[in-house]
């Protein structure tokens, strides 16, 4: 039973591991990388039961953008050094980052307001279909070689 854990472990980890590889290579097709943060923050970590994909808080935002309202103490620094990150400069950085800023907080991101991309849903959705079918498949393996083995010791 160990052996049988242990496929079905490692078939839950590259299963994880290429699902973070395809929303690494989405999120970058989408031109959403300024620092790297957010797509090196994804990690994928096994457990005795399992596997999980972990990623920054803000990483939901990837394809919802963030909608209006209250922004983090600082925000204009933060948007600062995103411009710093994404190379743009301006004639006056602090005014226009300020104004981004009250943008963002009074309408929301560009994301926000465009809708919706996809950048992990799709391929997270195929994943989890794919795992659930694979894992189902190791067990109707198992079943029918413990059935031939019963049959034969009849």
């Amino acid at each position: 039973m160990e052996g049988l854990k242990n496929n079905i472990i490692t078939l839950v980890g590259d299963s994880l591991e290429e699902l973070r590889k395809r929303i690494i290579a989405n999120h970058e097709a989408a031109g959403q990388v300024a620092s790297g943060r957010t797509r090196d923050s994804l990690k994928v970590e096994l457990t005795e039961d399992g596997g999980i994909l972990w990623g920054r808080q803000a990483f939901g935002a990837l394809e919802t953008g963030r909608k209006p309202g209250k922004v983090p103490k600082g925000f204009s620094d933060i948007i600062l050094r995103w411009m710093d990150e994404k190379g743009i400069t301006v004639e006056h950085p602090k005014s226009f980052a300020y104004l981004v800023a009250r943008k963002i907080a009074n309408e929301g991101t560009l994301r926000y307001r465009s809708g919706k991309i996809d950048v992990y849903s799709t391929d997270m959705e195929k994943t989890i279909k794919d795992i659930l079918e694979r894992i189902v498949g190791i067990f109707d393996t198992e079943v029918e070689h413990i059935n031939l083995n019963f049959n034969e010791n009849k």
